[in-house]
């Protein structure tokens, strides 16, 4: 760069010399050589002038040019003075360098060392540091930048603070002094893997090869990395046997000594990246459950097998996983599906109390713990524990140096609904146990688990929610929150058809605003929305921020209200972006003819927001020409939220439609395909008040409104079938998943078209609906 402005330079005094000279000999002045001449004309002369004087600017720009080109050459080059040798501050230096490289400047990287004077940036590591684990500060000192933090990881987020400032328009010497700390010290993925997975079927089996692939886990740990989220948690049925050759039960696998290695082999790189950037990970599993080659090798039941073989056994290989993993943190274990939780349709099982299952857990994974030769942290999950005081006596008894994590289920496996705590699972009745909490543990906190059964295919990103979520739920006993799908796997994409327009490799990649927003919003609830917006405009060009952020503010309220309108349970219970419900949860009309939800089942399903009314409440209310409890929300209400979000979320998707890429235009897709949702749901909810009218009144006209309403609803559905036809295939939902009844036949495979004749069918119940009193 230096010598092209050089090279200019001299170029452009050398052609006005020339022009000079040339114009002094035309006109018979001296010239450059000493040519002497008369000059007799007034023109003549003035024009020699007028070229001196260029020449005389031009000599005096010569030093400004100079200037330019060292302020240039400075500015080419930021040093960034740190301990290479810390793993994680070197992830966090690279995102400052990717940041600069944009910029078109480059990074240097030098040593840290007792005076770094000729640093421009400065990152040290420091016990006597204020800040807490995993906090930062940055500021100015000398004209230097400095970045501050007592531990390795903080130091990290500091650095990825300043690339954050950098790409948003900042430069080095400009960027805002900051200091911070993590809201939550716990801020984790639940992420199943697709071997021994506890769902089965093609929408699990189709990632295995993605899953066993290094590259892939590297672009996942970096954008956890990048999102701060600092615990990963693998879950399993029984991961052991594909991490260890059991010592004393060689027949757990039959992997071949090569095929053992390669296993070993990706653990032990998967930790350890994990642990470069300052990410924890956890194996979980389920309780009472072995491999089918140790139950086949050993004469034991898969499942609920509370034998001494298995116990001894399970006590072993904890041990020697935590042994021959060094980076692995911690183990988690659920008190749930096998062990005598569902004795009414599995009568040959065992008996188990409480206690029994607490016991066990105690025998076996603490004592693995215990015997190992470091500490790792112990993951208890509430689900289907059923007794806090058991829960609280193994805790205690087993005196581990590190707090134990409990994580509960925020409101059963519907997290993304309304924020308020309605249920949980500690037991199959969903009824919140306080007693987890109260009074306050002093070696476990609380981890609210927010699963996402709700949403796979379309994007998402509701920034309120999560604050509001995170502002309501805080407490002295809460340290963290997970946040995942039980039936979802982010890796293979496998719902979108292959097209030119698919800059994405991974399905977490086109699913990034969700990271995004969970894992910066845990680690600080104020990160403002200029963060996110410019997360945007970094993808899609500048001024496409602000306008995104505000459609995908108002889109993915869609799900969250149907979620909070329709109580679901478990998994299968509600599926919020394809109006289904497959299952049946613990109340309401469930018709067994579609997992679509019908129009009666609509109507007939009791809320889960404790400030919702539902439709049969509100219609007893208007009959009865009574007010609105105070705090209520009627579904009128919602069904008005709902219309006001789909038509912002249309303003915002025309004003850059026109100028789209391909890519963006996919994902204003689906933004577009959330609003005609949010029109369908709130036409279903009018019209569902309109069929309770004329149940509970006979009046013809609250039918035939019904009719007219629910027929708008229905050409909204069209369009969204017509939207996502053009870039979803049929996916594999809950295939591979056995239970009573034949609703949940349908929903086998999925795609929005599918489900238009049981949209439509809602006609034929409105029209055959008669009043209550004829039935």
């Amino acid at each position: 760069m230096k010598n092209f402005y050089w090279t200019n330079t001299i170029t452009l005094i050398n052609i006005v010399v020339s022009l000079t000279c040339t114009a002094k000999l035309d006109f018979g002045g001296t010239g450059c050589n000493e040519t002497n001449g008369n000059i007799n004309s007034i023109i003549l002369r003035r024009a020699a002038r007028i070229y001196t004087s260029i020449f005389i600017k031009l000599l005096r720009l010569i030093p400004v040019v100079l200037l330019c080109i060292l302020s240039k050459s400075a500015l080419a080059q930021v040093k960034v003075a740190f301990d290479m040798k810390e793993q994680p501050v070197l992830f966090g230096v690279g995102k400052i360098g990717e940041a600069l490289q944009k910029r078109g400047q480059q990074l240097q990287k030098i040593g840290l060392a007792t005076n770094n004077t000729d640093a421009d940036i400065v990152i040290k590591i420091s016990a006597d540091q204020t800040t807490q684990k995993e906090g930062f500060e940055i500021s100015f000192k000398n004209k230097q930048l400095l970045i501050t933090s007592g531990d390795r990881v903080g130091a990290m987020y500091g650095a990825m603070e300043v690339a954050g400032q950098l790409q948003m328009g900042k430069t080095w010497q400009t960027i805002t002094p900051k200091k911070t700390g993590p809201h939550f010290t716990v801020r984790a993925i639940k992420f199943n893997l697709p071997w021994s997975s506890y769902r089965s079927g093609p929408s699990m089996d189709l990632h295995s090869g993605v899953c066993r692939d290094l590259s892939f886990w590297q672009k996942f740990l970096d954008q956890m990395a990048e999102n701060r989220f600092n615990v990963l948690s693998l879950w399993n049925i029984h991961p052991f046997s594909f991490m260890v050759k059991a010592t004393n039960f060689p027949g757990a696998n039959n992997f071949t000594e090569k095929e053992m290695a390669g296993w070993k082999h990706f653990w032990t790189s998967l930790f350890r990246m994990a642990k470069d950037r300052g990410i924890e990970p956890f194996i979980v599993n389920w309780n009472i459950a072995v491999s089918p080659e140790f139950a086949k090798t050993y004469g034991v039941l898969e499942r609920n097998d509370t034998s001494n073989i298995v116990k001894k056994y399970t006590r072993e290989v904890v041990t020697q996983v935590i042994n021959e993993y060094p980076d692995l943190a911690g183990i988690g274990i659920t008190l749930a599906d096998w062990m005598s939780n569902f004795t009414t349709s599995r009568s040959n099982l065992p008996v188990m109390t409480p206690k029994d299952r607490e016991d066990w857990i105690e025998e076996t994974v603490v004592a693995g713990i215990k015997a190992a030769k470091r500490p790792v942290k112990l993951l208890h999950r509430s689900v289907l524990s059923s007794d806090p005081v058991e829960m609280r006596r193994v805790i205690d008894n087993a005196k581990l140096p590190d707090t134990t994590l409990v994580e509960v289920k925020f409101n059963w496996s519907h997290g993304h609904s309304t924020p308020v705590l309605a249920m949980t699972h500690d037991s199959h009745s969903g009824k919140r146990d306080d007693g987890y909490w109260n009074p306050q543990p002093n070696n476990y906190r609380i981890e609210w688990m927010i699963r996402n059964e709700d949403f796979f295919i379309l994007r998402w990103g509701q920034a309120d929610f999560i604050r509001r979520h995170i502002a309501q739920n805080t407490a002295p006993y809460v340290n963290g929150y997970f946040v995942g799908s039980e039936g979802y796997i982010p890796a293979k994409d496998y719902s979108h058809v292959a097209n030119n327009h698919v800059n994405w490799e991974y399905a977490f990649q086109k699913q990034w605003l969700f990271y995004e927003l969970w894992g910066r919003l845990l680690y600080d609830p104020t990160t403002a929305n200029t963060v996110f917006e410019a997360a945007f405009d970094k993808r899609y060009g500048k001024n496409t921020g602000r306008t995104l952020q505000k459609a995908y503010s108002a889109a993915s309220q869609m799900p969250l209200r149907l979620a909070s309108f329709f109580a679901a349970t478990w998994d299968y219970t509600l599926y919020s972006e394809g109006f289904l419900a497959p299952f049946a949860a613990n109340a309401g009309l469930y018709d067994t003819v579609s997992s679509f939800i019908s129009i009666n089942e609509l109507i007939d399903h009791p809320v889960l927001e404790p400030s919702y009314l539902s439709i049969p409440e509100y219609v007893k209310l208007a009959v009865e020409n009574k007010l609105l409890p105070t705090g209520k929300i009627s579904p009128l209400s919602i069904a008005d939220s709902l219309e006001t979000e789909s038509k912002l979320v249309l303003q915002q998707v025309q004003k850059l439609r026109a100028n789209a890429s391909p890519t963006l235009a996919c994902e204003l897709d689906d933004l577009e395909t959330w609003a005609h949702l949010s029109s369908y749901f709130a036409g279903k909810l009018r019209a569902g008040v309109a069929l309770q009218r004329f149940r509970s009144t006979g009046d013809k006209a609250q039918q035939q409104k019904a009719l007219e309403l629910i027929s708008r609803s229905i050409q909204h559905w069209k369009t969204v079938s017509d939207i996502t036809s053009k870039h979803y295939i049929e996916v594999p939902y809950i295939e591979g998943y056995n239970s009573g009844g034949n609703a949940y036949k349908d929903a086998k495979r999925f795609s929005w078209s599918k489900y238009l004749p049981q949209v439509e069918r809602d006609l034929l119940l409105i029209k055959e609906a008669v009043p209550f009193g004829k039935l």
